[in-house]
């Protein structure tokens, strides 16, 4: 099951670098995503999307915070 990463808890460079792969991601329906740095990191700041790490794949993914309720228990 994936968890939570707070986003205050990542250094500026790793945060942008994670937000920069989620917006130009290949291979996935990114159509109601949001399409910029500003828009993503707007939403975190405003705990309207999380941060995840899945430890079995060891790969984060940004989510919006009512898709992520769907992995928790």
């Amino acid at each position: 099951m994936p968890i939570r990463i707070p986003h205050q808890q990542l250094s500026s460079d790793t945060l942008d670098g994670l937000i920069e792969e989620f917006v130009t991601r290949n291979g996935t329906d990114l159509a109601d995503a949001p399409r910029s740095i500003e828009q993503v990191r707007k939403l975190l700041e405003q705990g309207k999307a999380v941060i995840t790490f899945d430890e079995d794949t060891e790969s984060c993914n940004i989510l919006l915070r009512e898709d992520a309720t769907l992995f928790e228990s």
